[in-house]
C-alpha cells in the first residue's frame, strides 16, 4: 500500500474567474431538441406511444387494401384523440374502417422486451420485426425487439367498444413498466443530454407551422385558445401542436436545465398570457427561461412566415417585415406583464436573420426599446452558392476534402456577416447577442433534392475535418464575446440520422452510437469545448467534511459508494490539480462509482445542486 499525503481542499470557481472569462469559458453551449416523430432516432420518452404517427385508416376485408385508405379525417374521436369506436362506417367508403399507427424507423429503440398497456374493451394487433408476441391479460401485451435496427412496427386497433373504447395506450421500453410514470424520460437520452446546461424547445413545440396541417395552409386568420394546446393525455405528441408544456417544465426542473421556449404564432392573447403564467408558477425560480415569438418568421419555407405576411402585411397594407413586428411586440409585452416582478427569470429574445442585415435592422428598430433583452441570429456555416455549384460539377467524384474546402469558404463569409450584426445592430442597441441555432448547415441546393455529391455530404459528417471545423468555428465565435457572461450558443440539433437530401442535423445519429465504431465529430468537438471550461477550477480554501453524505470505503481501490440526498444532483470528480475526471448527473439516494481506472492519489468530489455545492474527498489507492 502506498503512503499518500494530501490536504483537504475546497474546489470552487472564484469570482475573478467568472469576471474575467478565459478563452475556454467564453462560450456556453446548449442544444435544440429534436421533435418527436415516428421515424426519429431521438427518443426522450420511455413511452413510445408519445412519438407514434397520427392515425391512418385501413379497409376491413378488402383483399386489395391500400396501406392507407385515407379516411382518418372522417372518423369520430374522443378529446384525447382515440377513436370513439372501431370499426367505423364512413360515407363514401366501400369498406368499414380500422385505425392504425406506425413507427417507421426503430433504429434508436433499445433491444429487449417491450410492454403494451391500455384501458378499455377491444383488440389490438401488431405487424413488424418483433418476436415472441404474447398477450398476458386483457390489457397487456409483450413482445421482443431483439434487433430493432431498420425494422418497423405497426399497431392496429382492430375493435374498440363504443361504451368502453380503447384508450391510454402505452408502448413501454424494456424494463420501464414499473417506473414509466415517475421516470418518463429515457435514461440514455438523459445521459447524452447531461453535457448541456440549457435546451431549446422549438421542435419539441412543433413551432414551425404550429397548428397548421402543413406549411402551405395559411388561409385561416383565427387564433388558438389556451385549451387548444398540446395536452398530456393526447394519444401522441407527434402532432402539429407538439409536446405539452408540462413536460418541458418537468425536464427543466428535474434536471436543473435552463430553457428556451417559442410561443406559437397563432396563439391568442389569452393563450400567450396563460402560457406565461404556467411557466412563471411552475418553473423553478432558479431556472433561466428565454422567450421567443415563433421561429424564423422571415423564412418563407415555414407556414408562420406566410401566415404573418398575409395577415400582418398584405391585409393591413403595411410593408414587410414591419407588418409582422406587432405580433412580436405583443408577445413580448404580455410575457413582460406576467413576469413584471420577476423579470430576472426570463430573457426576452428578438430573433433576426443572420444573412440579411436590412431585415434585422428594420425588425429590431421597430420594436419598443427596452422590450427585449437580446437579439438572436444563427451561427451556421454551410456552403455558398458557388461552393454548391462547384461540388455539383464534381458530382460523385466530390470528396470530403472538397466539401470541407467550400464549407470553410462559407465560414469566412458568415464570420463577416456576424461581425456586422454585432457592430451595426447589437452594439448600437446596447443588447447582447445570443444564438438560437447553429453549427454545420452543409446541405445541397435546392434543399430537399438529392445532390449529385450526396455521398461526400454523408461522409463528412463522420470525418475529422468536421471536428476541426467546429473547433475553428468556436474559436472565431469567442471573439464576439464581451463582458462577464459567456456567449450563448444553441446547437442545432441533438440526435438525428444523416441525410444528404434533407441535411444531417444531429450531433449524434442515434443515442446509443458507439463512438469507437461510428465517429461523431460534432458531438466530440462540442463535448471537448464544454469540458474545457468545466475543468477550469481553483484549488483554495480548507475543506470541511460534509455531514450530509457518507463516502465509503475511503480509501478505495475500485468501487466507491456515496450515500445521501443525490436527487437531481450533478457529480464532478477532480484530481489533485483540478482537472475533471468524471462528470455525471444522478437522481438517487446513493450511487456506486467505479474508480478503478484512476491513478493513485487524492481526489475531490463536488456535489452540485440548484442551492450550491458541497465538496467531499476520497483517496484512491
Amino acid at each position: 500500500m502506498r503512503t499518500i499525503l494530501f490536504i483537504f481542499l475546497h474546489l470552487s470557481l472564484t469570482t475573478a474567474a467568472i469576471a474575467q472569462l478565459t478563452d475556454d469559458c467564453k462560450l456556453q453551449l446548449g442544444t435544440n431538441l429534436s421533435g418527436v416523430v415516428d421515424y426519429g432516432t431521438e427518443l426522450p420518452f420511455v413511452d413510445l406511444m408519445h412519438n407514434a404517427r397520427m392515425w391512418y385508416t385501413k379497409d376491413i376485408d378488402n383483399p386489395n387494401a391500400a396501406f392507407d385508405s385515407g379516411f382518418a379525417d372522417e372518423l369520430t374521436y374522443r378529446s384525447d384523440g382515440y377513436p370513439t369506436h372501431v370499426p367505423q362506417q364512413v360515407a363514401g367508403a366501400d369498406y368499414d374502417q380500422r385505425v392504425v399507427t406506425i413507427w417507421a424507423n426503430t433504429s434508436g429503440w433499445p433491444a429487449g422486451q417491450y410492454t403494451v398497456l391500455w384501458e378499455g374493451t377491444g383488440e389490438l394487433s401488431f405487424w413488424g420485426g418483433f418476436e415472441n408476441l404474447n398477450q398476458t391479460d386483457d390489457h397487456r401485451i409483450v413482445f421482443d425487439f431483439l434487433n430493432p435496427f431498420d425494422n418497423t412496427l405497426e399497431m392496429t386497433i382492430v375493435t374498440s367498444d363504443i361504451n368502453d373504447p380503447i384508450r391510454n395506450i402505452r408502448v413501454l421500453m424494456p424494463g420501464t413498466e414499473a417506473t414509466y410514470e415517475t421516470e418518463p424520460f429515457y435514461s440514455l437520452w438523459l445521459e447524452k443530454l447531461s453535457i448541456f446546461p440549457s435546451v431549446r424547445f422549438m421542435d419539441w413545440g412543433t413551432t414551425n407551422s404550429w397548428g397548421q396541417p402543413d406549411n402551405w395552409s395559411w388561409d385561416d386568420p383565427s387564433l388558438f385558445a389556451w385549451e387548444d394546446r398540446a395536452q398530456m393525455d393526447h394519444y401522441t405528441w407527434a402532432t402539429n401542436k407538439g409536446i405539452p408544456y408540462e413536460m418541458m417544465i418537468k425536464l427543466l426542473n428535474d434536471y436543473d436545465l435552463d430553457g428556451w421556449i417559442c410561443v406559437p404564432h397563432r396563439a391568442s392573447d389569452d393563450y400567450i398570457e396563460q402560457m406565461a403564467i404556467l411557466f412563471r408558477d411552475n418553473l423553478e425560480s432558479d431556472r433561466q427561461l428565454s422567450v421567443e415569438y415563433s421561429n424564423e418568421i422571415w423564412n418563407w419555407i415555414f407556414g408562420q412566415t406566410q401566415w404573418l405576411n398575409k395577415y400582418g402585411c398584405e391585409q393591413t397594407g403595411v410593408s414587410w417585415p414591419e407588418g409582422i413586428v406587432p405580433y412580436v411586440q405583443n408577445c413580448l409585452d404580455i410575457w413582460s406583464e406576467v413576469f413584471a416582478n420577476e423579470m430576472d427569470r426570463i430573457t426576452r429574445v428578438a430573433g433576426v436573420q443572420m444573412g440579411w442585415q436590412d431585415v434585422s435592422n428594420r425588425m429590431l428598430r421597430s420594436l419598443t426599446p427596452g422590450s427585449f433583452d437580446a437579439m438572436s441570429p444563427t451561427f451556421y456555416f454551410g456552403l455558398t452558392e458557388e461552393g454548391d455549384a462547384a461540388l455539383d460539377d464534381l458530382g460523385a467524384n466530390a470528396t470530403v476534402a472538397d466539401v470541407a474546402f467550400y464549407a470553410r469558404q462559407s465560414m469566412a463569409e458568415t464570420s463577416t456577416l456576424l461581425e456586422i450584426q454585432k457592430t451595426e445592430l447589437a452594439d448600437p442597441l446596447g443588447v447582447p447577442i445570443v444564438f438560437y441555432e447553429g453549427g454545420q448547415h452543409i446541405t445541397g441546393d435546392p434543399f430537399g433534392v438529392e445532390p449529385s455529391y450526396g455521398q461526400a455530404l454523408l461522409d463528412i459528417q463522420r470525418d475529422t475535418s468536421m471536428y476541426n471545423m467546429y473547433l475553428e468555428w468556436f474559436a472565431f465565435l469567442t471573439t464576439l464575446q464581451e463582458g462577464e457572461s459567456p456567449l450563448q450558443l444553441m446547437n442545432f440539433s441533438f440526435v438525428a440520422p444523416r441525410s444528404s437530401r434533407y441535411g444531417s442535423w444531429g450531433i449524434l445519429e442515434t443515442m446509443d452510437q458507439d463512438l469507437s465504431v461510428t465517429a461523431a465529430p460534432k458531438y466530440s468537438a462540442i463535448l471537448e469545448t464544454i469540458e474545457a471550461c468545466e475543468e477550469t477550477v481553483s484549488l483554495e480554501e480548507v475543506f470541511i467534511d460534509s455531514k450530509k453524505y457518507k463516502v465509503y470505503p475511503n480509501p478505495t481501490g475500485d468501487l466507491l459508494t456515496i450515500a445521501g440526498d443525490l436527487l437531481n444532483k450533478k457529480l464532478v470528480i477532480y484530481d489533485g490539480v483540478g482537472q475533471a475526471v468524471l462528470n455525471q448527473k444522478v437522481n438517487a439516494t446513493s450511487v456506486v462509482l467505479d474508480l478503478s481506472s484512476l491513478e493513485s492519489g487524492a481526489y475531490f468530489i463536488r456535489i452540485i445542486s440548484g442551492d450550491g455545492s458541497e465538496v467531499l474527498s476520497v483517496v484512491v489507492e
